[in-house]
């Protein structure tokens, strides 16, 4: 019989968890700054000016197409104005941890699944020793 989670401990725990988010206030900050750059047309304006700026450049690029100074340098004011925006760059840096969170969450729901059992510090790390090099034995 496959598995579900309609209503069982599986779905009532995530409930659990989705609260916690919910009433966690560093992740009450970060949604309120989404809010905040979302009721600012101007920021959403300029935010949408830079990413279809960038995808143009990006698109010529991918087709071989030389970009010239003038190209890169528009973008570049365009990008430097909208980090000075506060509202804008409130916004970037909510999306950012959240989606910090959001991966944090990810790995250890998923090595969990994987290993059978509550992942260790270890088990969650990148491979690498906290000194710096692999394979040191650290």
């Amino acid at each position: 019989m496959p598995a579900t989670i309609e209503d069982n401990a599986i779905l009532r725990k995530t409930r659990e968890l989705c609260e916690t988010l919910l009433d966690e206030p560093t992740l009450k900050t970060m949604r309120q700054r989404i809010d905040e750059f979302m009721g600012d047309e101007k920021a959403r304006a300029e935010y949408e000016g830079v990413v279809s700026k960038g995808q143009a450049l990006q698109e010529k690029q991918q087709m071989s197409q030389p970009l010239t100074g003038e190209e890169i340098s528009d973008f570049e004011q365009q990008r430097d104005s909208l980090l000075q925006n506060p509202v804008a760059r409130g916004f970037l840096d909510a999306q950012e941890e959240m989606q910090r969170v959001q991966q944090s969450i990810q790995k250890y729901v998923s090595k969990t699944l994987e290993l059978g059992r509550l992942p260790s510090e270890e088990d969650l790390g990148d491979g690498c020793c906290s000194h710096g090099g692999c394979g040191c034995g650290h």
